[in-house]
């Protein structure tokens, strides 16, 4: 229920980026050349560079939101590469509180003016994100119904902007296609435009090859839909293995380079990034954005199935040890899938080394965590009966 509700308002509150196709646009090259060179920076989690350049922006148009509003978005893919960390969500919502306000200066005089209705619609909108993220539903539900009637308006006045198409191109999908996975959300679209989601993928893969300030972002969100949503995981692997290119240092990219990996059933190539994740986890968790313990987790989980797959059992439990010990530090009310499925699969490998009582710990472990894929049944089947390879 709650991934169905946070689907719903990260629809209605689809992401807007700006674009220069209008003239009250900055007219600007130097500014517009630190603007695409700070993106690059926040997508490859090159913060402190990113920021340097947004800063000048605002140096060099401080009553214009657009370097207020890219500074902020620095802090939301700080955000993104550590969702249990909520330190500087205060923060980022007082960037995104100043954008709105110094386009509602701009939209007083002008009600068209379409930069501030860009960046006014995506404040709103990353800002209902963060709170559906939070499980603020209320609150997110009312940026996401203040945001859609601004981003239609935007439309209206630029049909043909690039830029624009992520965000209805997020909508038309999403609005197509949550409510046929999660029938809750259903009486909440009444309320809503209906969704194209054949519409909403070819806009958002319009976006992805011609917008000037969206591209990398609807990449992003062409890969979460066809991984996710769609499962064509190859699609999926072919934008990742892209974005992992252009962007060495983004953690989150690579990680879904080897998750598309992995349900393709190519391990060798799985336990290659994954490795090589692990490794940077082990090295650079204190230096390096995007190498915390959720990324870790992950790694030390697929590390640990990449041992058993190659027969390597002794290799294994310090793996799916290592992921329990981080799930347990980062799991809150309810048990992440990862600490399940490494609890199962660690009594699973001690039954083939012949270790059983350590075997039964973690199968009667199990009975005591959520049930997830099966893991209960598994459990009791595994207690009558040791787990042969």
């Amino acid at each position: 229920m709650k991934r169905a509700l946070l689907f719903a308002f990260v629809l209605i509150s689809s992401v807007i980026f700006p674009s220069r196709s209008n003239a009250q646009w900055l007219n600007d090259s130097l500014s517009d050349m630190r603007t695409q060179r700070g993106i690059s920076f926040v997508y490859n989690l090159q913060f402190p560079e990113a920021e340097s350049e947004f800063r000048e922006v605002v140096r060099l148009h401080p009553s214009h939101p657009t370097g207020y509003f890219f500074l902020a978005m620095v802090d939301w893919w700080r955000i993104v590469i550590d969702l249990n960390n909520e330190s500087i969500d205060n923060r980022f919502v007082r960037k995104l509180n100043r954008v709105i306000d110094l386009c509602d200066s701009i939209l007083e005089r002008n009600p068209n003016d379409v930069a501030a209705l860009f960046f006014k619609g995506g404040a709103l909108g990353f800002r209902g994100r963060l709170r559906a993220n939070r499980e603020q539903w209320l609150d997110a539900a009312n940026d996401g119904r203040d945001a859609l009637p601004i981003v239609q308006q935007a439309y209206k006045i630029a049909p043909e902007n690039y830029d624009i198409l992520l965000g209805i191109g997020i909508y038309n999908y999403y609005a197509a296609v949550i409510p046929e996975q999660y029938p809750i959300v259903k009486p909440l679209m009444i309320f809503f435009p209906k969704g194209d989601k054949k519409l909403g993928i070819q806009q958002l893969e319009t976006a992805s090859m011609n917008a000037k300030y969206a591209a990398i972002e609807t990449s992003y969100f062409l890969l979460q839909l066809y991984y996710s949503y769609e499962e064509k995981y190859f699609q999926a692997l072919s934008i990742a293995s892209r974005l992992a290119a252009r962007f060495p240092d983004n953690a989150l990219f690579i990680r879904y380079v080897g998750r598309c990996h992995v349900n393709l059933g190519q391990w060798n190539e799985a336990c290659s990034e994954f490795s090589q994740i692990y490794e940077r986890c082990e090295a650079d968790s204190l230096r390096r954005p995007g190498y915390g313990k959720n990324t870790q987790r992950e790694a030390a989980y697929y590390m640990g199935v990449c041992a058993m797959n190659r027969a390597a059992y002794d290799e294994a439990p310090k793996y799916f040890l290592r992921c329990e010990e981080l799930s347990r530090a980062l799991d809150g009310k309810e048990d992440s899938g990862f600490r399940v499925l490494a609890v199962l699969k660690l009594g699973m490998v001690y039954d083939v080394l012949a270790e059983r009582e350590k075997a039964t710990q973690q199968y009667k472990k199990i009975l005591k965590l959520r049930d997830y894929q099966k893991s209960r049944d598994l459990a009791s089947q595994y207690l009558k009966k040791p787990y042969s390879k």
